[in-house]
């Protein structure tokens, strides 16, 4: 525990100390998030004790029902069963970072990480039409509340993580290719018709109403299009924000389908992690840290934005993102 904080006030000082500026290397921009200015804490609401719920101003909830309040899991011998109270909450957990330059890291102070064959992200935005896009994505193991020794991690339903950046799509032949990507989803020919993908409408109202959009809609990103391929590849750029939007739903939506994200919010859950093959995309929901932070808000995929996101998008600097991923936890606390 001692480590922990030790190395948790190291981060926190250096990350004060850090002018506010990003760096170029390379053509890489970026800078280290501070946690102070750059992350939403009021995000971690509504939080749910059984049935009470403690709840923050502006933050919205996804559909799940609240815990039970009493429950059980079980444990080694001679206990066999253990008994609980049934907590739920936002956690800021995982970083993604949507760049368009190969190994291109902004949360680690622009760093190119290696150099690489893969080919270089890029948007083409028509006048009035949708454009095309293709974006790299980097999956980061951030686990902030770990890290600051919050008592909800501690005490309860811990997860002993530390910082990893767990995935590249650059190392990924199937993030180039929407052909080889259909391995891993050949669900998407049941979807790539006018029908379905008018189904898409309803999902983008409830997320402009709700914040979240129906999960059982899960081959939709609400406003910001289709989720398939699960590549690098979309059809539907109208602006690098939504574009990162999608791009990190796809690269959720990937993870889950290669067993590497699991279930972490529903109620059979709630003894620990589980399979989640198809996407419970309302476990999840997000705020961007870089470029501009927008850090008084989170949204799940699917919901507009319009209105937080203008200026968030500059020429040449403002066209790589990262946004804070948070996961709905569900859990047994002894």
């Amino acid at each position: 525990m001692l480590k922990n904080l030790k190395f948790s006030f190291a981060m926190f000082s250096l990350t004060i100390a850090l002018p506010t500026y990003a760096y170029a290397v390379d053509g890489c921009e970026g800078r280290f998030p501070n946690p102070i200015t750059d992350i939403c804490w009021q995000c971690m609401f509504p939080i749910n004790i059984g049935g009470m719920e403690l709840s923050a101003p502006n933050q919205s909830n996804n559909d799940d029902p609240p815990p039970p309040l009493i429950c059980s899991c079980p444990a080694p011998p001679p206990i066999f069963i253990r008994y609980g109270i049934g907590i739920s909450f936002w956690e800021p957990a995982r970083v993604s970072e949507v760049v368009r330059q190969p190994f291109c890291s902004p949360t680690l102070n622009g760093t190119v990480l290696g150099s690489s064959s893969a080919p270089r992200g890029n948007n083409v935005e028509p006048d009035g039409e949708k454009g095309q896009a293709f974006y790299h994505v980097h999956w980061i193991q951030y686990p902030v509340l770990n890290w600051l020794g919050m008592a909800i991690t501690e005490g309860a339903c811990y997860i002993n993580e530390s910082f990893d950046i767990a995935y590249m799509s650059e190392l990924d032949p199937l993030w180039d290719e929407d052909e080889l990507s259909f391995i891993l989803n050949p669900e998407a020919a049941l979807f790539a018709n006018p029908i379905a993908q008018a189904a898409c409408v309803a999902d983008s109202a409830k997320a402009a109403i709700t914040d979240f959009g129906i999960d059982a809609l899960f081959w939709c990103s609400g406003s910001q299009g289709s989720v398939y391929p699960l590549s690098g590849n979309h059809a539907n750029h109208v602006g690098g924000v939504d574009s990162s939007l999608v791009e990190t739903h796809k690269m959720i939506f990937k993870l889950h389908r290669q067993s590497m994200a699991m279930d972490t919010s529903t109620t059979g859950a709630i003894c620990g992690n589980v399979p989640q093959p198809i996407l419970r995309k309302n476990q999840y929901k997000t705020h961007m840290m870089y470029p501009i932070p927008q850090n008084f808000k989170a949204y799940g995929f699917g919901a507009q934005s319009v209105i937080w996101g203008a200026g968030r998008e500059f020429p040449y600097k403002g066209e790589d993102f990262t946004h804070m991923v948070w996961r709905k936890r569900t859990c047994c606390a002894f």
